[in-house]
């Protein structure tokens, strides 16, 4: 059995002017150790589907649809106390993007770390020091950073606390949204290899959300490519990379520098994403596809199997590749 079990979730913003159907019926399953990342541009999706897990919407956000099964267990369903004390960070934890906005800048590094423990497990202050000091050194950094404010430390050194503190209550899933945004090339270096590591140590189960699609090349055994709020192709790194099937994928891949190919220019997706108070009818992709005939205007594609593991939502799936 898959340890998260997503299946047909519906997520939308409720506004002025209706609903934002920010999720429109994405599903997809992660097992025990595995790297799970999810890619498209901005607005597609991937943090919001990331939140509903654990059900960390804003106000205005709502669930309209859909089960997130995690070890058994639907969360859309569960009580919002027993999500705080059995799921939220112990079992599921979140590296938010951003770790200088994340993080507390008036209460010392120790003090937010102990406090996530303490606020999830019944163990005393010096045991949660204790705990504290070993997962800093963990991600690489000195336990004595437990007396030092978030603004004394680098970039890079800030996105290892927020790492330290996902695992401070030993989780199943770590959720890793952009955890590499703002940060130079060799510092997201180490971070990938930390992030790494430690799903080796511990037999992580990771998402990971990114637009940078080398960062899930680099991480992930299966990918999942949203656009405006759906799933339009998954499978592994691998399958989608060496045999891309959707046209949007082919886009998102050419667009992206290949640094061993001869010098030429960026093949750039033209358009942008549709509005999703008012989504395109048929394939939401049809108005920026170089493919589109008059059926994908009309008809939403399927998600179909091409090969064992990869499946696409196109009409033109045996085209395209």
């Amino acid at each position: 059995m898959a340890l998260l079990e997503v299946d047909s979730l519906k997520v939308y913003f409720s506004t002025i002017r209706g609903y934002v159907r920010a999720v429109d019926g994405v599903s997809f399953e992660i097992g025990k150790g595995e790297a799970f990342g999810l890619a498209g541009e901005s607005g597609c999706g991937k943090t919001t589907t990331a939140l509903s897990i654990l059900r960390l919407l804003p106000s205005n956000g709502e669930i309209k649809g859909g089960k997130i099964l995690f070890d058994g267990m639907d969360i859309v369903k569960l009580d919002e106390e027993t999500l705080r004390k059995e799921i939220r960070w112990k079992r599921i934890s979140i590296v938010f993007q951003g770790a200088m906005n994340a993080l507390n800048p008036v209460f010392t590094i120790g003090d937010q770390i102990v406090e996530a423990i303490l606020a999830h497990e019944n163990v005393t202050k010096a045991k949660a020091l204790s705990r504290t000091k070993k997962l800093l050194k963990l991600v690489g950094l000195s336990p004595m950073l437990v007396k030092r404010y978030p603004h004394e430390l680098s970039g890079g050194m800030k996105q290892r606390v927020m790492i330290a503190m996902a695992l401070a209550c030993n989780p199943d899933l770590v959720i890793a949204d952009e955890p590499t945004t703002a940060l130079d090339v060799i510092v997201q270096a180490q971070i990938l290899n930390l992030l790494k590591d430690l799903r080796k140590k511990l037999n992580l189960s990771v998402i990971l959300i990114s637009h940078d699609l080398s960062i899930i090349a680099e991480l992930c055994d299966k990918v999942a490519i949203m656009y405006a709020g759906k799933i339009v192709e998954i499978g592994t790194v691998y399958q989608i990379f060496k045999n891309p099937k959707h046209p949007y994928t082919r886009g998102l891949i050419q667009s992206f520098p290949n640094i061993r190919a001869p010098k030429s220019e960026f093949k750039s997706i033209p358009g942008a994403p549709p509005n999703l108070l008012h989504p395109p009818p048929g394939c939401r992709f049809h108005p920026r596809c170089p493919y589109t005939k008059q059926i994908c205007r009309e008809e939403e594609p399927e998600m179909v199997e091409v090969e064992p593991g990869h499946f696409v939502a196109c009409h033109f799936r045996e085209v395209i590749g």
